[in-house]
């Protein structure tokens, strides 16, 4: 099958009238101009490599839209599915976290964690894209460490990151405002926030902390899977995860801890909300500066993968390399950062994973195929006369 006349984003750079032939699932060639009999004409339209997303935070809102509205877990991993192929994602890694002293503690807990999990396992190869478990692992959740081992031994997880949320570093290094944040959030008293936070703060302490984290990084790497650190605020805390084994650091709080990251070889992860905001909004490190300094090399969905075609746009304006540097950020960085060879680039032998977009004021995605295939269009590309071919 032929897709003709597109402006192909190419690793290296952007071909107008572009065509590639896509066979058996791959990208078989690609030429520089228009192709005749072609199974689709793209008018000119942008073709990107389809997404790889290494942390979308989505799929608990989809089973708990509200928290006294739990849904059935795998009504809630279609619905997700569905979304994602709409927004170009074709690789999606599900952040779920055991954290149930998170505000979302309702769908954090062991139990609802591990069923998420083990339902994206058992239905992903009747979903429309390619879903992948990111585990995310807070390490003063120690009764957390034996459900992540099972699962990780039973090969249900991905990727694992290690996330530490102890008020006063981190994320939330600044205490008073996140007092203020769970007074609001839960509609209580301050005092009673400070208490909460005094008690996390009094968790950090428990001396089995670390013989669990080792415990968890040694299986993970046992298992040759992707290992992050998450909201790494300092130069010390990006060389004690870099120690640890850690490859990709999500979220730097701070420009220094982002060009620790880079100095170390480490792949440096924000969320594509951030850059199309152009701020982050727990007020850290913008991922436009990030970029603008040469310091940030994947963006995620985070909580919102609309923002991956946005948010392209807006760092292709600051980024060296123009629009083929921005987009490998969304593709073909978040798949090598992740040990994925086989996609994330137009190019031969590649997965034919791919993503239409037309250009103009709002930038908007026509059509995604997973391996050649639609499994997303708004029918302006005529995906039924493409599956005929």
């Amino acid at each position: 099958m032929w897709l003709s006349n597109f402006t192909l984003v190419l690793p290296d750079e952007v071909v107008s009238e572009g065509s590639v032939r896509v066979e058996d699932g791959a990208i078989a060639e690609i030429r520089p101009e228009p192709v005749a009999s072609a199974a689709i004409d793209g008018g000119g339209r942008l073709l990107m490599p389809g997404f790889v997303d290494l942390h979308g935070d989505m799929i608990e809102r989809e089973i708990a839209p509200r928290p006294n509205a739990t849904m059935p877990i795998d009504f809630g991993i279609h619905e997700l599915d569905k979304k994602l192929a709409a927004a170009g994602v074709t690789t999606a890694f599900a952040a779920v976290s055991f954290a149930t002293e998170s505000v979302y503690g309702h769908v954090r807990s062991l139990e609802t964690t591990s069923a998420l999990i083990e339902g994206i396992n058992r239905l992903r190869d009747n979903l429309l894209i390619d879903h992948r478990v990111h585990a995310r692992y807070e390490i003063t959740n120690i009764g957390a460490a034996p459900a992540l081992e099972r699962l990780l031994n039973a090969d249900q997880i991905d990727m694992v990151s290690l996330t530490d949320h102890t008020p006063g570093q981190g994320q939330y290094n600044n205490l008073q405002s996140y007092i203020l944040s769970i007074s609001e959030r839960r509609a209580i008293s301050e005092e009673m926030a400070a208490e909460i936070v005094a008690k996390r703060i009094a968790m950090r302490n428990n001396p089995e902390i670390e013989a669990k984290l080792k415990a968890i990084v040694a299986l993970v790497l046992k298992h040759k899977l992707s290992l992050a650190s998450h909201d790494d605020d300092s130069v010390e805390k990006v060389a004690e995860m870099h120690h640890l084994g850690v490859t990709i650091s999500e979220f730097p709080v701070t420009a220094p801890a982002a060009e620790e990251a880079r100095r170390r070889g480490l792949w440096t992860l924000m969320g594509a909300p951030n850059a199309l905001r152009g701020q982050s909004m727990s007020g850290n490190l913008s991922a436009l500066d990030a970029a603008r300094a040469g310091l940030l090399s994947v963006i995620a969905a985070d909580y919102h993968p609309a923002a991956f075609v946005p948010g392209i746009f807006r760092l292709a304006d600051r980024v060296e390399g123009g629009l083929p540097a921005a987009v490998a950020m969304a593709t073909g960085n978040a798949a090598r950062s992740a040990g994925l060879l086989d996609r994330g680039e137009i190019a031969i032998g590649q997965r034919a994973d791919l993503v239409a977009v037309e250009p103009g004021d709002i930038n908007r995605i026509r059509a995604t195929f997973r391996a050649g295939r639609f499994v997303y269009s708004d029918g302006t590309l005529h995906p039924l006369r493409a599956l005929a071919a």
